[in-house]
């Protein structure tokens, strides 16, 4: 996230996902982190495959690392989808993309290089997307992108999961295992440590 975006505002929230406040993103995310809500897209492939990208070496949390396709945070009281085409935008050049929440993950994680802390009530977002699609990633938040299969993912997580931002992880099981309902957290979703 370049610099002038910390002084954005969030949403801070409850373990239910109810608004108790607002932030900036600096303060959200300083020791010992506050809770707010965030967004994670995945855009999949008619195939099936699912588009990544390598977060750009200024983002302020967790660069260089592969993540899922976009995230962000709404702005209090703006609409996820909304939020989330505008990041879209923003990174991507794409857009706007029908999505639809397909769960929510709630994690906790540190950035050992910044000590910078994400605890998120993250809404994880699908949209179907062609691979043959116009993108114009923006330098500055994207260092590449790369459409990889689920399953195969899942096993790079797993083998080395520090090139991963550590939500990817909670976003691609979403994907994988849908909540029930869609919005609500999932039981198996506790903070977890690892970092975004």
């Amino acid at each position: 996230m370049p610099q002038s975006r910390e002084s954005h505002l969030v949403e801070l929230v409850d373990g239910s996902g109810r608004p108790v406040g607002e932030a900036t993103v600096a303060v959200a995310h300083q020791p010992p982190g506050q809770l707010h809500r965030a967004f994670s897209v995945l855009l999949v492939a008619p195939d099936g495959r699912v588009l990544l990208q390598r977060r750009a070496a200024t983002k302020t949390r967790f660069p260089l690392r592969w993540a899922n396709s976009c995230c962000g945070h709404p702005q209090p009281g703006e609409a996820l989808t909304e939020a989330a085409n505008r990041r879209l935008s923003e990174e991507l050049g794409a857009g706007p993309v029908p999505l639809r929440e397909i769960g929510v993950h709630v994690y906790r994680a540190e950035d050992p290089a910044t000590g910078r802390i994400e605890v998120e009530y993250d809404h994880v977002l699908r949209g179907e997307f062609p691979t043959d699609a116009s993108l114009r990633p923006e330098p500055a938040e994207v260092a590449e992108l790369c459409w990889v299969e689920p399953d195969e993912l899942a096993a790079a997580l797993q083998r080395d999961p520090d090139s991963y931002a550590p939500w990817l992880s909670g976003v691609l099981d979403r994907l994988l295992q849908p909540s029930e309902p869609p919005g609500q957290p999932a039981d198996d979703a506790p903070e977890r440590p690892g970092g975004r």
